[in-house]
């Protein structure tokens, strides 16, 4: 079984920072995309930011220039640090991979359970 766990979420003020962490754990064979996608209340998840193994990166606009996400795949971790944030930016955020078991399974799309980020003005 593969687990995704994430952690850094909290409340903060706006301007302030937090950095969110994922951890894969499990039987893992390769990792290739990694991701955050956040949950707003009542609104659709969305997109925040991805980056494959070889380090390329996409971030949603709303984003941009604020929040910036890395990896390491020596940990197989996905990291997202945020800063200058809005109230805007409150909601669950969830980590996303998608993983290979072992060279006889497919790539997998695997999700964490989520971390609160609020952000108080």
């Amino acid at each position: 079984q593969v687990q995704l766990v994430e952690s850094g979420g909290g409340l903060v003020q706006a301007g302030g920072s937090l950095r969110l962490s994922c951890a894969a754990s499990g039987t893992i064979f390769r990792v290739n995309i990694m991701g955050w996608y956040r949950q707003a209340p009542g609104k659709q998840r969305e997109l925040v930011a991805t980056i494959s193994s070889r380090g390329n990166i996409n971030y949603v606009d709303s984003v941009k220039g604020r929040f910036t996400i890395s990896r390491d795949n020596a940990k197989n971790t996905v990291y997202l640090q945020m800063n200058s944030l809005k109230p805007e930016d409150t909601a669950l955020y969830y980590c996303n991979a998608n993983i290979q078991r072992g060279t006889a399974y497919p790539l997998t799309n695997y999700w964490g359970k989520g971390t609160l980020v609020t952000v108080s003005s």
